[in-house]
């Protein structure tokens, strides 16, 4: 994917102070599908802060991928602020990554409901020794990619945040 060039631009600045931090990077992607780390690993040195990354699409995948408890899943939904904490807080226990982030959401064009509309997105974000945070988004039915590319540039404003 040909990324535009103003995530190549953020992106490549958030991997130079993580570089400068000597912090590493997981990712636990679902409605994204591994847009995050692909936009990192875009970059030229990016194996210096870019640990590993999970594409969690299925609800299996984040059990079997980074820990997220079924019930969980069950009782809140894959699209739900539980399951992303969860699933960044799995992807730092699953990694050597000083950070991780998450991201679960409905990116459409069906899939939506009342109460989780298309658009929607939860994120986590995980940091060593720190509580771990949570963003939610709702970008509106402004179609699929559009959704992918707006949560890759929340995630790595997410990212960046940690380093404060």
């Amino acid at each position: 994917m040909i990324f535009p060039a103003t995530l190549m631009d953020a992106a490549s600045r958030l991997l130079d102070r993580y570089r400068e931090q000597g912090w590493r990077i997981a990712t636990a992607e679902s409605c994204t599908g591994g847009l995050v780390a692909g936009l990192l690993t875009e970059i030229a040195g990016s194996s210096a802060v870019v640990e590993r990354g999970f594409v969690t699409y299925s609800n299996e995948a984040k059990s079997d991928l980074v820990g997220v408890s079924a019930m969980l899943i069950a009782e809140y939904g894959a699209v739900s602020e539980s399951v992303a904490r969860a699933m960044a807080e799995g992807a730092v226990a699953a990694s050597r990554a000083d950070v991780a982030v998450a991201i679960t959401g409905v990116a459409g064009p069906g899939g939506g409901s009342d109460t989780k509309p298309v658009g929607l997105v939860h994120f986590g974000l995980a940091r060593q020794g720190r509580p771990t945070r949570h963003l939610e988004r709702r970008y509106g039915d402004v179609g699929r990619s559009e959704i992918r590319l707006r949560a890759v540039s929340d995630a790595l404003a997410l990212l960046d945040s940690a380093l404060a």
